[in-house]
């Protein structure tokens, strides 16, 4: 099976790639192994010259990679340009700080001497998703190769050619030749891959059906694995909430990347006091999103990454109309809706717990406006979902705000502010958003040895 770039914009094939058979995936995962092997040996300031070099080829190559992602997933240039931007954050980050967060920790015992260190674990296997197409692969990269550890990434299928930029990239950075290392195989190799012995860990960012075959692949083969799934995040309004700021921050929130992201503020859930006014301001400012060519600059709104996830959103939004949701914005198919993966930008009131939206997650332009009797409801219903990635609450009384925000089960919380990743801060979720972190000091421990050295 071919690795095919498609135009979500046009829906038309920019270039295809032929798949690795088995033998290429076994002498690429023996190539990287050997690689890290040596890697392992180098200091951290010989790591940060080269995770430096890689920052600065992303500040010097950021038109061309915001031009890469927007034409294989249809990210907006503007919004790609920041993506690439973070990328180069995330590097400068771990470069200046893997040695602290990899320290040796003195432990005082009954030893003469006792510590933990902090070791390489091997090669890491990413499973990558198509929506964020550098910053999750740097996201998962950038502290594993600071660690001492080598990569291999099975990108999504949809950004072939974003994937080979990318092990281009460290390759022109001065990393050991194939120590980051792109691997063209199908998604139904993964398994080979992660039972590789060349292989000890693997990290998925994807769907919760991917997450959970992951998991079970790594658990049967006793290597470390951390699972970022998908968020159906709460974006909770509060009575004294800043309406006018709230709407402005919801909308930036969950129209970003075209809705097609896991921390997008997916369910807005209102307490009554201020839920019609709200609804409408809402419904004012999504409205003026501009929806086109996702290279031009004025584009805020570009094409979903593929027709069958148009469509299987569009699926979802006309199930729950029919099953009681009022549309009160778009929530219909684009005129020429074969040309391309256009979705307009939409709200969908009145959603309750009798519609496919309140329990599932729309990865799309579609915002689900869930209104509560008061903020007991409220938290209730922000709780009320098998996912636990971010959420967020939004009052004026900020010390009572994050009392709500205690009792919110989520790996992150918000106040006054849009959920977004930051490398000082650990990433993840829980319950079936999945398990581990990523980011900050939590992120680079994950994919070490932990290793307790005790001396008589």
């Amino acid at each position: 099976m071919p690795y095919i770039s498609l135009n979500p914009a046009t829906n038309k094939v920019v270039k295809t790639y032929t798949s690795w058979d088995s033998h290429q995936l076994a002498a690429a995962l023996e190539k990287t192994h050997s690689a890290q092997q040596a890697w392992a040996q180098t200091t951290f300031a010989e790591r940060a010259e080269c995770m430096n070099r890689a920052a600065a080829l992303l500040h010097e190559r950021v038109a061309e990679f915001a031009g890469l992602i927007a034409l294989e997933m249809g990210k907006p240039l503007r919004e790609a340009r920041a993506e690439v931007e973070k990328c180069a954050l995330v590097c400068d980050y771990y470069a200046v700080h893997a040695e602290h967060f990899l320290q040796t920790e003195a432990i005082q015992t009954d030893a003469g001497k006792s510590y933990v260190s902090y070791d390489p674990i091997g090669v890491v296997l990413g499973v990558m998703p198509w929506n964020f197409p550098f910053f999750q692969v740097i996201r998962f990269s950038a502290p594993a190769l600071m660690a001492g550890n080598g990569c291999v990434m099975k990108h999504a299928s949809n950004v072939p050619q974003c994937a080979l930029a990318l092990e281009q990239l460290f390759r022109d950075a001065q990393f050991p030749p194939h120590l980051f290392t792109t691997l063209m195989i199908e998604a139904d190799d993964v398994a080979e891959a992660i039972a590789s012995h060349h292989v000890h860990a693997v990290t998925l960012t994807g769907s919760e059906t991917a997450g959970r075959k992951v998991a079970a692949i790594a658990g049967q083969h006793l290597k470390k694995c951390v699972l970022e799934l998908g968020g159906s995040d709460a974006f909770m309004v509060l009575k004294d909430a800043d309406l006018e700021y709230a709407a402005t921050q919801a909308v930036k929130s969950r129209f970003l990347n075209c809705g097609q992201s896991c921390i997008a503020a997916k369910r807005m859930i209102l307490v009554a006091d201020i839920a019609d006014a709200f609804v409408a301001l809402l419904v004012e400012k999504t409205a003026k999103l501009e929806v086109g060519d996702p290279t031009s600059d004025a584009t805020r709104i570009g094409p979903m990454a593929r027709l069958d996830l148009r469509d299987e959103l569009h699926r979802q939004v006309t199930d729950s109309i029919a099953q009681g949701a009022q549309a009160v914005l778009g929530c219909q198919l684009m005129p020429d809706a074969d040309m391309g993966a256009y979705y307009p930008p939409s709200v969908l009131d009145r959603v309750t717990a009798k519609t496919r939206a309140y329990h599932e997650e729309l990865f799309g332009p579609v915002a689900a406006v869930i209104r509560a009797s008061n903020e007991e409801e409220a938290i209730r219903i922000a709780n009320d979902t098998r996912f636990g990635l971010g959420s967020s609450v939004w009052s004026r009384d900020t010390e009572h705000a994050e009392k709500v925000a205690q009792q919110l089960h989520a790996g992150c919380s918000f106040i006054n502010g849009m959920v977004k990743s930051d490398p000082r801060l650990p990433f993840g979720g829980i319950k079936a958003s999945g398990f581990g972190r990523e980011l900050s000091y939590h992120g680079i421990r994950e994919f070490v040895n932990v290793k307790a050295v005790w001396i008589r």
